[in-house]
C-alpha cells in the first residue's frame, strides 16, 4: 500500500504550489513510514524564514529596469525583422503590444512625413488617392506614443501625364 500512497501523493503534487519540491519528499517519507507526520516540515519553515533582500527601488534600480526594458523591446525588434514565420511575428508583436508597443502599418492613411518615411511612390490616376499610403513596406513601432521606428511606406502620387 506504501507504493499507492507514494504515487498518489506525488500525483496529487502540484509543481506550481511546491517550488522546492520538498513538500512531496515528506509526503514521500511519511508514506513510506519513514518520518512523523511532524518531520519533514522543518526545511519548509526554514524556507519560510531565510532573510530576503531589501526589493527596495531606488533611481539607479528605475533606470536600469527602463534600460532593460529598451534593451529587450530592440532584441524583439531585431527578432521581428529577421522572423520568417507569421506565427512567431504575431506572438512577438502581440507580446510587445502587452506592454504598450504597438506596431505601426499606416496602409490607406494620410502620409505624415513626421511618422512615416517614404520608400516610394506609385502612380494613380485616382486624385482621392493621392498622398495615401499604398502599402507600408516596413513596419514600424511607437513605445505608447514615441516612434522607436517609422513605417517604411510607398505613397499614392498623381500620376505623370
Amino acid at each position: 500500500m506504501g507504493a499507492w500512497l507514494r504515487k498518489k501523493a506525488v500525483e496529487d503534487v502540484n509543481p506550481d504550489d511546491v517550488p522546492t519540491g520538498q513538500i512531496s519528499a515528506a509526503i514521500i517519507a511519511e508514506a513510506d513510514g519513514e518520518t512523523s507526520p511532524s518531520e519533514g516540515t522543518e526545511a519548509v519553515e526554514a524556507a519560510s524564514n531565510t532573510d530576503v533582500e531589501s526589493t527596495t527601488t531606488g533611481p539607479a534600480d528605475l533606470e536600469q529596469a527602463l534600460a532593460d526594458r529598451q534593451a529587450l523591446i530592440q532584441l524583439c525588434l531585431y527578432a521581428l525583422d529577421r522572423a520568417r514565420s507569421g506565427g512567431v511575428v504575431e506572438r512577438l508583436e502581440h507580446g510587445l503590444a502587452g506592454i504598450g508597443v504597438r506596431a505601426l502599418r499606416p496602409d490607406g492613411e494620410r502620409f505624415d512625413p513626421a511618422v512615416h518615411e517614404a520608400g516610394g511612390a506609385v502612380a494613380t490616376e485616382d486624385p482621392a488617392l493621392e498622398g495615401l499610403v499604398a502599402e507600408t513596406e516596413v513596419v514600424g513601432f511607437a513605445d505608447h506614443e514615441r516612434v522607436l521606428r517609422a513605417p517604411i511606406v510607398i505613397v499614392y502620387a498623381k500620376k505623370a501625364q
